[in-house]
């Protein structure tokens, strides 16, 4: 297996992280985006870095095939027990570079927030090229900082991001871009808390929620990169 990028958020939290994917867009503006290149009703589904399999479930309702590909192993194992007695799906402890498939496996890959960060992450686009099938479709989903009020959160933090340089990255590779806006909400207050303690340091999520006292969500912008094969 290849290098694995480390995620705190959900390799120190997963029970945070698992409300997180519960308040993040709930009204499935990207899915519905994702549909639009390419329905995977009836077609096989990868999703690369599925941590604890939220997503899994989702595709299943209409793939007919579903694998989810996670490096680290107590988080491969939760995905495993998420769909067990599920006969379409499957996980496999891999990385994203390294998915260990046949060729032309795959009609639709997913991959959001994992791996796919831009300059980088070209071994995963590798194995991508080698596991797609003709007429497929890959989406990776990710932060876009340059607008919304959580962009603006993550441009705070991580001063050194150049979300220019990812773009740039993207579109060499021969992506294309959907800008997509969604929301953050969640039941309350404390669950919002918990998450943005998982999101972001300390100092930077104090600042936060000293900021908006009250919220219990907030606008976010991502974007949608997607490649035809």
């Amino acid at each position: 297996m290849s290098e694995i990028i480390p995620s705190p958020n959900i390799w120190e939290s997963p029970d945070v992280y698992e409300v997180e994917n519960r308040g993040v867009d709930r009204d499935h503006v990207i899915e519905t985006a994702m549909r639009a290149v390419l329905d995977w009703s009836g077609l096989d589904v990868v999703d690369i870095g599925c941590g604890t399999g939220y997503h899994l479930p989702y595709f299943a309702q209409d793939a007919r095939s579903v694998v989810g590909v996670e490096p680290h192993p107590p988080l491969a194992t939760l995905a495993a027990q998420r769909v067990s007695g599920m006969p379409s799906v499957s996980v496999r402890e891999e990385g994203a570079a390294a998915i260990g498939l046949p060729d032309a496996s795959f009609d639709v890959a997913h991959a959001r927030w994992a791996y796919f960060f831009g300059p980088g992450s070209e071994p995963g686009l590798a194995e991508l090229d080698r596991v797609m099938r003709p007429g497929g479709a890959a989406f990776v989903v990710d932060n876009d900082a340059t607008r919304s009020t959580f962009g603006a959160w993550f441009r705070r933090a991580l001063p050194s991001y150049d979300p220019r340089a990812v773009e740039r990255f993207w579109t060499r590779q021969g992506w294309e871009r959907e800008r997509l806006d969604i929301r953050w909400d969640f039941d309350s207050r404390a669950d919002f808390e918990a998450v943005v303690g998982i999101e972001f340091d300390p100092e930077h999520a104090d600042l936060i929620l000293a900021e908006h006292p009250e919220a219990t969500g907030v606008d976010y912008a991502v974007n949608l990169w997607w490649r035809r094969f």
